[in-house]
């Protein structure tokens, strides 16, 4: 496609999209980049073209999108392939990776990732060659590869430096702290996210300190550390989360937290009233997630005396994590299934 200068109306739609997208707006932003991507296209601009294609996917991975996601992110991909732009190419298979992995969809989400590392080695390439180990550690991490996940932090956090951009640094020790946790190296998990904390600022970026802190407060609650460090990662998630807005996915996600939280502190029936309301809606989660949902639910149900629905939903606990590709996960719920049969049968 050759280059030249696009329309006047190409800035202005591109200049729209960004602002709908600084809104939290993502349908709409995607909606806009579209638009810019088509005049790009029309007007023989293929740098424009795949920015604002980009820009697309990634709005609509943010808006939940998954599946119309991957398959502009795979185009992507195989665009960059045939131009030979391998820093595009990786841009586009971390995207692709991150979607796959919202869908459930694991052992393809780790192929992408693994594809992404090592595509760029430059060290002006330092944050997509980091952006590509997160998103391979995070699909090892769900799959239930820990050892290779950790094997893979290693690595990462030998990429960071004082030189790197505390954001990115931030990231960096964010899934290092995750993938910890997850290998039952709590103290390590700990450490790695008050690096972390450290490193993001809520003035800065306080969609990121949102998030962070929602992931924080699960993965702690998930090594059951339910301390006051804890509840003011849920508090903090919760009340950045009012300000800045977030997806339907975002805002199930600090319910599951408190719902853990409450559950933890020995309110179980409280967490059963939140698991309750969100597990209506568990269709609309991946289904790692929604594997979660059901996990927990089963533990407070054995916890309130309901035996019979607390092995109901741990079988459909195991059945999400089978689907989403977290076998260890699915092994585990029926390891908790396994005994509670046995006692009932005596």
């Amino acid at each position: 496609m050759r280059e030249k200068k696009v329309a006047p109306s190409y800035a202005a739609v591109e200049l729209e999209a960004r602002g709908h997208r600084a809104s939290h707006e993502f349908t709409k932003a995607a909606d806009g980049a579209r638009s810019a991507a088509d005049i790009a296209r029309d007007e023989g601009d293929s740098t424009g073209w795949w920015n604002m294609t980009f820009l697309q996917a990634e709005n609509l991975l943010d808006a939940g999108d998954f599946a119309e996601c991957t398959a502009l992110a795979r185009s992507l991909s195989e665009a960059s392939l045939a131009a030979g732009s391998p820093q595009h190419r990786a841009r586009a298979l971390i995207l692709m990776a991150n979607s796959l992995r919202s869908e459930g969809l694991l052992e393809m989400a780790t192929a992408a990732a693994a594809s992404a590392v090592g595509l760029v080695d430059d060290d002006a390439d330092m944050e997509i060659d980091v952006h590509a180990r997160q998103a391979l550690i995070a699909a090892f991490g769900e799959s239930g590869k820990l050892e290779e996940a950790w094997e893979e932090c290693l690595s990462l956090s030998e990429r960071i430096s004082d030189e790197m951009d505390d954001q990115l640094a931030g990231k960096a020790y964010w899934v290092i702290g995750n993938v910890a946790f997850l290998c039952d190296k709590v103290d390590e998990g700990l450490q790695y996210h008050e690096l972390a904390a450290e490193t993001f600022s809520p003035s800065r970026n306080l969609d990121v300190w949102a998030k962070f802190n929602k992931a924080s407060a699960a993965m702690r609650l998930a090594a059951e550390v339910a301390d006051a460090a804890t509840l003011r990662c849920i508090e903090r998630a919760e009340l950045a989360t009012d300000v800045v807005g977030g997806s339907e996915e975002e805002v199930l996600l600090l319910r599951l937290n408190r719902a853990h939280w409450n559950y933890l502190a020995g309110d179980a029936k409280a967490a059963l009233e939140l698991l309750d309301e969100i597990r209506g809606r568990a269709d609309q989660l991946p289904s790692q997630i929604a594997g979660e949902i059901f996990l927990l639910m089963a533990r407070a149900q054995a916890d309130t005396g309901s035996k019979q629905a607390a092995k109901e939903s741990l079988v459909e606990a195991a059945d999400r994590f089978d689907k989403a590709g977290a076998h260890q996960r699915a092994l585990q719920a029926r390891e908790m299934l396994a005994p509670r049969t046995d006692s009932e049968q005596e």
